[in-house]
């Protein structure tokens, strides 16, 4: 048995926690059970997963998908100008 690093649980942790006081719009089942899709109904999407290390073993992934408004909030904005001779 592996144990998961502390940075990986409280990745998770933090993800999983988005849960809390919202309303779940849709949840889905990828068919090979690898997958659980939780849509909220604010538009976020929190992916938990089972995924293999570079060892081969299985280990627990999440990430949380933000709404676009929210995601947009501290982007880095890069712009380029044409060249001038």
């Amino acid at each position: 048995m592996s144990l998961a690093s502390l940075h990986d649980l409280r990745r998770i942790a933090d993800a999983v926690a988005h849960l809390r006081d919202r309303q779940v719009a849709d949840i889905v089942l990828r068919s090979d059970c690898r997958q659980l899709r939780i849509v909220l109904d604010d538009g976020q999407t929190l992916f938990l997963a089972v995924v293999q290390d570079e060892e081969g073993r299985p280990r627990l992934d999440a990430d949380l998908i933000r709404s676009p408004d929210e995601a947009a909030t501290g982007q880095l904005e890069v712009h380029f100008d044409a060249a001038v001779d």
